[in-house]
């Protein structure tokens, strides 16, 4: 009966262990940054698990697909891995105002999806800030709606293809619509489909002053996160910008998702690695 008792006590010591072990876990993100596909063997010897590239760049929607086959072929050929992609419309294709183009944006959307698919590419950036502007006595309330109906037309065409659109709030300098995460929560949740989710880039959540309690408050939409430095939107670590807050928001919501840089480089072979490194020493810094 000791011999019982003593392996019991044990078997509870193990599990009461291996709980407390699970239970001081950090979340961890994956962190990546902005690249053409030809960089990729250089930001994974950097450290890098994903680069992010442009819509147009890579899938080239306006072209045929030999032309997209191309760069798929560069990025099999490289084992590249791409997230998630950026600039997704042009500024053409408008999304609010009196003259809106969503019927060539779904067209625009199925080709667009279908080689993300074939890629292998998870999140598309509904960024486009020039796409979504609202014109001058265009009515704002009008325009959301807009942006909700089009948004509800191109949720199912991205669950076809496994693709998820994280939609972008863009500081007021870039765009007049959509400037902050309240706002573009206020979509997801008018368009009410899994594959419509957004983004929190921590660059334009500074330029708009937004605190980053935001992030906690619209945490269960977040899905992917764009960083850089508030004065001239550098990588992390070259002006020196304090990310820690949003870093905790981020922690405290259990974010495992992707941080991608999307900043402007003077030096890129130079200033890659110290913007990873003072990434991930602000996160994990207690």
């Amino acid at each position: 009966m000791k011999k019982y008792f003593i392996h019991a006590v044990l078997l509870m010591f193990m599990i009461t262990s291996c709980n407390q072990a699970v239970a001081v876990q950090e979340p961890t993100p994956t962190f990546g940054i902005g690249a053409p596909v030809e960089r990729w063997p250089l930001v994974y010897e950097m450290g890098y698990s994903y680069i992010e590239t442009g819509v147009v760049r890579f899938l080239a929607p306006a072209s045929c697909d030999s032309t997209f086959m191309v760069n798929l072929e560069e990025k099999r050929r490289l084992n590249a891995r791409i997230i998630s992609l950026s600039s997704f419309l042009p500024r053409a294709m408008t999304i609010t105002g009196p003259e809106t183009r969503h019927d060539d944006i779904l067209v625009w959307a199925e080709t667009a999806f279908r080689r993300a698919q074939m890629a292998e590419i998870p999140f598309i950036v509904l960024g486009s800030g020039g796409a979504r502007h609202v014109p001058e006595g265009f009515c704002h309330q009008e325009a959301k709606q807009q942006f909700i109906q089009l948004c509800k037309r191109l949720a199912p065409i991205a669950q076809r293809y496994d693709v998820t659109i994280v939609i972008e709030p863009l500081n007021t300098g870039e765009t007049n619509f959509i400037n902050n995460l309240s706002e573009g929560a206020a979509i997801v949740r008018a368009v009410n489909h899994p594959n419509i989710q957004l983004l929190a880039d921590i660059f334009h959540m500074k330029r708009e002053n937004e605190p980053a309690s935001n992030i906690v408050t619209y945490g269960a939409y977040i899905k992917h996160v764009h960083i850089a430095e508030k004065e001239n939107r550098t990588p992390p670590g070259i002006a020196g910008d304090d990310f820690r807050e949003f870093f905790r928001a981020l922690r405290q919501i259990g974010y495992t998702g992707n941080i991608a840089i999307e900043a402007r480089f003077e030096d890129f072979e130079a200033q890659a690695p110290i913007a990873l490194q003072a990434m991930k020493e602000q996160f994990f810094d207690n």
